[in-house]
């Protein structure tokens, strides 16, 4: 497991990672003074600890470039001033502590994170190794739950848009629709698409992350948000 701990006070910085090495002596930690230097890292983090208050970019607005970048990590902020922590939700944080905190208080957190992680990585596992056959003429392909975007229907076809392409056959998108199940939402009579790829989304449509835009039936909304916020609050989207 990886944990990064950005703050920009050393003293804090360390006596966190000590406290990290302390309960769980086989984690990597990962050090950063600032919210620049720990976005500019390559490293795939499990657990993230962010200052709010620092200087140059702060860790709200750095939390938020890592969600944008992808980063399923589990955030949790570090604050000397409560009133910051209704911000949190916003960036689908974890927890907050605020300093100074006890140290029962912060194994206490820390041992949830992990168990929220590493359950997550268990879900994730699960669902990619989950498949779907499909036949395109005489040909017929193994699809993985996971790759799939969104599928639409168009004359009387279904175009599956997959994060390697597209494939056409012929069938009923509610017949997908209930061999896909969970994860998967049908905002449209013409669309069914993959919750962990929506990028953004309004009344009138959604845009996933390959680009391509679905429309929202305007009866389906309310419906859709709902469904969202509990997959994101699942799968810690």
């Amino acid at each position: 497991m990886k944990i990064a701990v950005c703050d920009d006070e050393r003293t804090v910085r360390e006596d966190i990672a000590g406290k990290i090495e302390f309960l769980f002596p086989e984690t990597d930690v990962f050090l950063y003074e600032s919210g620049n230097i720990l976005l500019q890292s390559e490293e795939n983090f499990d657990i993230v600890f962010l200052d709010i208050q620092m200087k140059g970019i702060n860790g709200m607005d750095t939390a938020k470039k890592l969600r944008e970048s992808g980063s399923d990590a589990v955030i949790i902020f570090v604050t000397a001033l409560e009133e910051y922590v209704y911000q949190a939700f916003d960036v689908d944080a974890f927890h907050y502590l605020v300093k100074p905190f006890e140290r029962a208080k912060f194994y206490e957190i820390l041992n949830r994170a992990v168990h929220r992680r590493e359950e997550e990585k268990k879900r994730m596992s699960a669902k990619e190794e989950k498949s779907i056959s499909i036949k395109c003429g005489r040909v017929t392909s193994k699809v993985y739950l996971k790759d799939i975007i969104y599928a639409e229907v168009f004359n009387r076809k279904i175009i599956l848009h997959t994060t390697d392409g597209k494939l056409e056959f012929y069938g009923k998108l509610s017949d997908l629709e209930k061999e896909l199940k969970e994860g998967f939402f049908r905002p449209h009579r013409a669309y069914l698409i993959q919750l962990r790829y929506v990028l953004k989304y309004d009344a009138a449509s959604i845009t996933m992350e390959n680009g391509q835009s679905v429309i929202m039936a305007k009866q389906k909304y309310e419906t859709f948000v709902k469904k969202y916020f509990e997959y994101a609050r699942k799968d810690g989207k």
